[in-house]
């Protein structure tokens, strides 16, 4: 099958690699660093989520780094070369600078080939956030989107992404200094399990705490239940787990409570995320409502004054 258009995707958005495994679609995999070197996020092609969150509860502190600019060179030229129009759905720039260095090579390319349709979208989301965005982009594409209407199409789609996120603790997102020292000290003091969001500006933040894990997937299927768009049968729901997956059959369970026609997609939070969040974690993934209409007063007043 031909498409209109071709996808660049990457290692954090966290899908089962048959999932984006299809004509058309490259994946630019992102790295962590463990005690033994340096490895490619190949969607647990070559190592197992378990084996992986195992030596993070053995000890193991994995690092990550922004993905090189000489990998997007390569990826934005194939593109180019190809002659077929494609889109980067990229990670978060809010939670990396590889959104930055995609934005640079993607700004010299350009110069050098104004008539190629090479588009960049900052999805703004991680994980199986990302993820969700990335299942449907590949639905659009397949029902004929342009790579100019699919980043259009991507650009307000992001804004819809509704996720949260459950973590045993927050020690490993203090190590990797995406959450406040003072933030993570309070978390440890209390039996809490801190929940999560990504906000408008693609950063993660503390949404409130559960009292322990069966309250925390409690929250989680209320946090749907109130949140979901379209309460018609068939939502797709993601699910993803940091090697917990009892905790993922209770999670189903208590969102089939609640619409048993929910269509689940499992997948495994991915060691570039795993790496910050550590072994634990449980995300849940929907379509929900405009996020941009849920900012405080002070940042629409902020927004009104950028746009005028």
């Amino acid at each position: 099958m031909s498409h209109a258009c071709n996808l660049i995707i990457d290692s954090c958005c966290d899908l089962p690699f048959e999932v984006v495994d299809r004509d058309g679609v490259e994946l630019i995999q992102f790295s962590y660093v463990l005690s033994d070197g340096e490895h490619a996020d190949d969607l647990y092609r070559t190592a197992s989520a378990h084996d992986f969150y195992q030596a993070m509860r053995d000890g193991e502190e994995p690092t990550t780094a922004q993905v090189p600019v000489p990998v997007f060179r390569a990826a934005f030229e194939r593109a180019i070369q190809s002659g077929v129009p494609t889109v980067y759905l990229s990670f978060s720039s809010g939670l990396s600078g590889s959104y930055d260095a995609a934005a640079l090579v993607h700004e010299q390319m350009m110069s050098a080939h104004p008539d190629a349709e090479l588009y960049l979208v900052d999805t703004r989301l991680a994980s199986i956030a990302e993820g969700l965005l990335v299942y449907e982009a590949l639905r659009q594409r397949d029902k004929g989107l342009t790579a100019h209407e699919l980043a259009e199409w991507a650009e307000e789609a992001c804004n819809f992404v509704d996720a949260q996120f459950m973590v045993d603790d927050l020690e490993s997102l203090r190590r990797g200094g995406r959450i406040p020292a003072s933030v993570a000290f309070a978390g440890s003091k209390l039996d809490v399990k801190p929940m999560l969001v990504i906000g408008q500006d693609g950063k993660l933040s503390l949404a409130g705490v559960a009292r322990g894990r069966k309250k925390g997937l409690k929250q989680l299927a209320d946090y749907y239940q109130k949140r979901v768009a379209d309460k018609g049968p068939g939502q797709c729901v993601v699910i993803a787990s940091a090697d917990c997956a009892k905790d993922v059959e209770r999670l189903k369970e208590a969102l089939s409570k609640i619409d048993d026609s929910i269509l689940f997609l499992e997948s495994s939070v991915g060691p570039v995320i795993g790496s910050h969040v550590g072994p634990g974690m449980i995300a849940m993934v929907f379509w929900g409502g405009d996020k941009r209409e849920e900012l405080s007063v002070a940042d629409r007043i902020a927004r009104k004054i950028r746009q005028s």
